[in-house]
């Protein structure tokens, strides 16, 4: 089983994503494998659907460590992404205490802020010994998040410990691997960015993705998985809202694959462009004749031979 121990060269991370069947190119493999080398965090950046969560997921798998997600929104503050008390229990003992007639104020102050009555979020649980060792800590779409807590978290990860006034500092005996990710729908501050490794995460060139595609898809048909590259391709050089990523390439070669088909048609198209799309308006802008225009270029630039 992987452990951070094998990873010792590049080759080495590339070959523990592979492995898993996320294609990376070789600076992203290099990027992962300087942020265990060198314990800094980790900071992905690119539009959504490009594979940047995978990244984490992956990287627990191969490594052997347990996963911890934070899902990012507006509005995320400390009782949700580092702790809070459990108050019903602290109510239910302080009426128990109440009932037998044995209420001592401090001694039961102590007792209902003790480690029994916290609720650990993801950030605190990150900081907790693990025995297969340290977790991967996503920290996912920080972009959604407010400004504060971008704060917070820059404060984290300086240390890597969290102050609970009733208990004490709780302190990461190993510095938790921490991936975050943002779809840049606003800047990071400088301040955090300079904490971690950097990179972009781009939409894969066609020789990539159709050895993703391949990897999680071995059973889809190998001139249909050609048409299916080609096309988003082209796709992502329209105008749209929305340009599809990877994970919808998986989706729309998936329903094909579903749907029994062998060969890319204007129809098929028509009928599975809700698996590509996620807009309606790009969807009425492709539909018809346009899908047909692209998917004739496709045919006709794969039919021509290479010079």
């Amino acid at each position: 089983m992987a452990s951070s121990a094998v990873v010792e060269s590049i080759e080495d991370m590339q070959r523990l994503l592979g492995e898993r069947n996320y294609i990376a190119d070789r600076s992203l493999a290099t990027t992962l494998f300087l942020s265990l080398r060198m314990g800094r965090p980790l900071f992905l950046e690119g539009e959504a659907g490009v594979g940047k969560t995978e990244i984490a997921k992956v990287l627990a798998a191969g490594l052997d460590r347990r996963l911890i997600r934070l899902q990012c929104y507006e509005g995320l503050d400390v009782s949700s992404a580092v702790y809070e008390w459990n108050y019903a229990r602290q109510m239910i003992e302080i009426r128990l205490a109440e009932a037998s007639g044995e209420v001592d104020r401090s001694s039961l102050a102590a007792d209902v802020f003790a480690a029994d009555f916290l609720l650990e979020r993801p950030l605190l649980q990150a900081l907790r010994e693990d025995e297969r060792g340290a977790p991967v800590l996503l920290i996912d779409e920080l972009d959604r998040a407010d400004e504060p807590f971008e704060a917070y978290l820059l404060e984290l990860l300086s240390d890597f410990q969290v102050s609970i006034p009733e208990i004490g500092t709780v302190a990461a005996s190993e510095a938790p691997l921490v991936v975050i990710t943002s779809n840049r729908t606003r800047e990071i501050h400088d301040a955090l960015k300079r904490r971690c490794l950097y990179h972009w995460v781009d939409y894969p060139d066609a020789e990539r993705e159709l050895r993703i595609i391949q990897a999680r898809l071995p059973g889809l048909d190998a001139t249909l998985r050609r048409h299916v590259v080609a096309f988003v391709q082209r796709l992502r050089e329209q105008d749209l809202y929305k340009l599809p990523g990877v994970a919808e390439t998986l989706d729309w070669a998936q329903s094909l694959l579903q749907l029994d088909q062998v060969a890319l048609d204007s129809a098929t198209i028509d009928d599975t462009l809700g698996t590509l799309l996620k807009y309606q308006d790009d969807i009425a802008r492709i539909r018809g004749s346009e899908a047909a225009r692209i998917l004739d270029e496709v045919k006709t630039e794969l039919a021509t031979p290479p010079d």
